[in-house]
């Protein structure tokens, strides 16, 4: 099967077809919210129970330099969507300098943008396949926008809450307000401020109920818990209640072993139903973790540098585990693939007609075994104006703070990034330097001076 490879936005490979004997499978991408690349067994904690996920990640592919499309939410999620990376997407940054609809967070006015009708998601991509698409919780691409919702960008089917419509998610983990489709609903073991069905079980029921309407049918299921994004609302603390923790760091992890035990749910749902071996499933986090994460005692995003919210890998590298039984080979890969990559390699699986412009690359053969170089091209990040990253081979550029330089290192000797050799190589940092501004657009969301 052929590759393109990216370089700025690419054409001409907009389809790859599964082989003729094989059954193009249903397909399950599951998101974590904030969750550190460090915060899994399978990725070397030592104190979150996370058995399921492991348990996927033990009988799939379990990729070593994953990266997110950015080091926030509505960026990183938009780069999934769309298949480009932040030089070329709608939405560059949670927060847009310019245009966009004004709104309120905290109390201040800021200003939001929204995934637009002319972005090709990737639920419009498999939609046309013939794929039955629903979105489960968090969607945070509608910006301030209510028209701007999943069911307008190519979902079938929407159970969760919507940045444009506050209530939609309140209180956070234990609703009393929620979307079914186009309409808010109650959940009445809620209400009046009770915490009886958590967020985790709500989004899981509704998962599981479209499994089942759905058993028949070839199905994309893209459910985006909020575990384990703050506030650290969680009651049941009870895996951690002999540790030595403060009360942050219990409901942190514990938001982890409960999103885990729904995942389990999940997986056995598939089993009753006949389903596991012609349903892939993808394990991802939206970016790192964050800064009010417990991240010194749980060790939260490994022995790498930073945090959400930077482009160090602390901000980008995450855990992605590919899991289908008898399909996907079982082993660990430290090839180099980010969230641009998911439409194009999903799209492939579908054999459905992805888009003609996209920044990622269809690595479906890695998960058949075959070896495939992803790592001869630029992967590139950026809050434009603000912070710039990109990586090639072993070699990282990154700047964390507005008019800084490009620090320069070789993540294969120093993943903490702690040796910046900009000043030993600095054809290196031109290089990087030529090949990132090749491989940006102009936004008019964030304008920057000269374009």
């Amino acid at each position: 099967m052929g590759m393109c490879i990216a370089s700025g936005i690419v054409s001409g490979c907009n389809k790859a077809k599964p082989d003729k004997e094989e059954v193009v499978p249903n397909i399950i991408f599951i998101l974590a919210d904030d969750l550190g690349y460090g915060d899994l067994g399978c990725y070397g904690n030592r104190d979150i129970l996370t058995p399921n996920i492991d348990k996927l990640a033990e009988t799939g592919i379990r990729f070593t330099q994953a990266y997110a499309g950015s080091a926030v939410s509505s960026p990183s999620r938009c780069a999934l969507m769309t298949g480009k990376n932040t030089g070329n997407t709608t939405i560059r940054d949670n927060f847009a300098a310019a245009g966009g609809i004004e709104g309120l967070k905290n109390g201040n006015t800021i200003r939001r943008m929204h995934i637009l009708p002319t972005d090709t998601t990737l639920a419009t991509v498999l939609g046309n396949a013939g794929y039955r698409t629903c979105i489960v919780n968090k969607w945070h691409l509608d910006g301030f926008n209510p028209e701007a919702t999943p069911l307008n960008r190519g979902f079938d089917e929407f159970y969760g809450w919507l940045v444009s419509t506050p209530h939609s998610n309140d209180p956070y983990y234990y609703p009393y307000y929620r979307f079914s489709n186009d309409s808010l609903v109650n959940i009445e073991e809620n209400a009046g401020g009770k915490h009886v069905l958590h967020n985790n079980e709500i989004s899981t029921n509704e998962a599981i109920s479209f499994i089942r309407r759905n058993s028949k049918n070839k199905f994309f299921l893209y459910l985006a818990y909020d575990s384990p994004h703050e506030p650290y609302v969680m009651d049941d603390t009870s895996w951690y209640d002999d540790k030595d923790w403060d009360l942050n760091t219990k409901r942190y992890a514990s938001l982890i072993t409960h999103m885990d035990q729904r995942i389990g749910r999940i997986m056995d749902e598939l089993e009753n139903l006949g389903l596991r071996e012609n349903t892939l499933i993808i394990f991802a986090s939206d970016n790192g973790a964050a800064i009010q994460a417990p991240l010194e005692v749980l060790h939260c995003n490994g022995n790498l540098r930073g945090r959400k919210a930077l482009l160090y890998e602390g901000g980008i590298r995450i855990p992605f585990i590919v899991n289908q039984p008898g399909k996907v080979s079982t082993r660990t890969l430290d090839n180099l693939i980010y969230f641009p990559d998911v439409l194009p390699t999903l799209a492939a699986v579908a054999d459905a007609e992805a888009p003609s412009k996209m920044n990622g690359i269809n690595f479906l053969p890695l998960l058949k075994g075959e070896e495939v170089d992803t790592d001869n091209r630029l992967l590139y990040w950026e809050f434009p104006g603000k912070q710039y990253a990109a990586r090639k081979g072993d070699w990282k550029v990154v700047s964390v703070k507005a008019g800084t330089p490009l620090e320069l290192y070789n993540l294969k000797e120093d993943v903490g990034e702690t040796n910046n050799l900009a000043e030993v190589y600095p054809e290196k940092v031109a290089h990087f330097t030529r090949e990132m501004k090749a491989m940006r657009t102009p936004s008019p969301n964030w304008p920057l001076e000269g374009e």
